[in-house]
């Protein structure tokens, strides 16, 4: 689990409404066994106790939850349901709601059957009728277990959306020149409800430099020198990152302003690391593991990505270029026969150095960035100011690689693809690892080429694609892509190639 002040604690409750026509008790009754069933499952959630008939019970149930500490609710159709007031406890309540409802089963079907799959449908067409945002899960009539499990299913999309509404991305500098694929409008932040503070890299050298001689770098270069052990690192190399790492927890804490959380995008190539004095890969691999995503590049769509993967992973992430493909001799050689992919079902991750050093292979170490070396530094002279990247091979887990982006017309637009990075050495630089996915190939062409995503993604080190697709929905997103199996081809996929 991802220990983080950066990433909302989930204070969920659950409030039982009832139709005034059907027995009050029927719908208590049920929220006691549900509350029970999250106990067994060692979820905590708040039961609240006033059950809803009408508006006036909504709005106290609403106070009593909000004065418990509750962020999120289940509301339980324990019977067919009030479909005004339990609508609106949505509008009313200030964070994430969800929907479910009673399956038959627990009483006779005379004065114990309760209509709730009846209810749900009307309590969806009144949502859908005031414009009100609710999570209703794939199948949102069950059992008290079930409905346990579809509870502890929604603490994760409850915390990314609570996430994203406490949010300001920061972000260091323009995008650099010939990388437009990290330029997008700003509007789709405002529309998730992200604050977004744009700042020139010279406010970040300015910061930067008035952290020269903070009492504190002796104590961060300690823990860098600890976290990589000897060997690993470029010792006087250590409180120039140090200072670095104070600045922009500094400017974060100073810079939150009415949001809870924070998010950066910045600048690292060409002039950070001739002004500088380092590169800040390795840095930004360190507040990632903290919950606090460092995009490269200034990929604002980058760290929005990465923010929500954490909060629906709840565990830290990476920003990763989809990068090169795998040789077909590498492929041969250690891939195939040991796995059930093909060639194009792989590919290679990379990016210089940003991915926390917990997701990566025991051979990783700080070193230097090889192609800004030979752009930036002599000719055969020995790396300087290119130093402090995060180098080896990212170690072998699952993983759900996707991304949140907002187009150059301004609508926003999602992909999820699960599968895993292969325990296979790459032979090459960076922070890099080998990636299968599934149809990958297909994939590649007929969502990230055919719709134009940009060559960044976001990679969480577990299969989360479920409550990614649940957030997206949420949200409001409408085009959510995924790999389609071979069985599905996709809008543009030529049926006769």
């Amino acid at each position: 689990m991802l220990a983080s002040k950066n990433v909302p604690d989930v204070k969920l409750g659950i409030v039982a409404v009832s139709r005034d026509c059907f027995p009050i008790a029927l719908s208590e009754r049920r929220r006691a066994a549900i509350v029970a069933a999250c106990h067994e499952r060692g979820l905590d959630v708040v039961e609240v106790s006033k059950a809803v008939e009408n508006e006036q019970d909504m709005l106290a149930a609403v106070d009593e939850a909000e004065k418990a500490g509750c962020n999120a609710l289940t509301v339980f159709l324990g019977n067919f349901g009030p479909e005004t007031p339990e609508t609106l406890i949505a509008k009313n309540f200030d964070g994430p709601v969800m929907f479910v409802s009673a399956a038959e089963g627990d009483g006779d079907l005379v004065n114990g059957r309760g209509d709730a799959y009846c209810g749900m449908l009307n309590c969806s067409y009144n949502l859908g009728m005031r414009h009100l945002r609710g999570h209703i899960p794939a199948y949102p009539v069950g059992t008290a277990a079930d409905i346990a499990r579809m509870m502890a299913d929604f603490v994760p999309v409850a915390r990314t959306v609570i996430g994203l509404a406490g949010l300001k991305i920061i972000t260091f500098g323009p995008r650099p020149q010939d990388f437009f694929a990290c330029n997008a409008p700003i509007r789709g932040l405002y529309e998730l409800g992200v604050e977004v503070e744009e700042n020139s890299e010279l406010d970040l050298l300015v910061s930067y430099r008035e952290h020269e001689g903070d009492e504190r770098i002796a104590g961060v270069a300690a823990d860098m020198a600890a976290e990589m052990g000897e060997g690993r690192y470029y010792a006087d190399l250590l409180p120039r990152m140090a200072q670095f790492e104070l600045t922009l927890l500094d400017w974060a804490e100073a810079h939150k302003g009415a949001k809870k959380y924070v998010a950066f995008a910045d600048k690292c190539w060409p002039a950070f690391p001739t002004e500088f004095g380092f590169e800040p890969c390795f840095v930004n691999s360190r507040l990632v593991t903290r919950g606090i995503p460092v995009a490269c590049e200034v990929d604002i769509y980058g760290a929005l990505s990465e923010y929500i993967g954490m909060c629906a992973s709840d565990d830290t992430v990476t920003l990763l270029d989809i990068n090169n493909s795998v040789p077909a001799s590498l492929f041969d050689e250690r891939i195939a026969g040991t796995k059930d992919y093909k060639l194009t079902d792989t590919f290679m991750g990379f990016h210089c150095g940003n991915t926390p050093s917990c997701k990566m292979c025991g051979d990783r170490a700080v070193r230097y960035q090889l192609i800004q070396h030979r752009l930036l530094e002599p000719a055969g002279s020995d790396p300087d100011f290119t130093r402090g990247t995060l180098e080896g091979d990212i170690a072998a887990s699952q993983i759900t690689f996707f991304r949140l982006q907002c187009d150059s017309e301004g609508t926003l637009r999602s992909y999820i693809a699960e599968g895993e990075i292969l325990d296979v050495p790459t032979g090459s630089f960076g922070g890099i690892g080998i990636f299968a996915i599934p149809e990958m190939g297909r994939f590649y062409r007929h969502v990230l080429v055919e719709k134009r995503y940009p060559h960044h993604g976001a990679v969480a080190f577990n299969h989360c694609g479920k409550a990614l697709f649940d957030v997206f929905r949420y949200l409001g997103i409408a085009d959510i892509a995924y790999n389609q199996p071979a069985s599905l081809p996709y809008p543009t996929e030529n049926p006769f190639a």
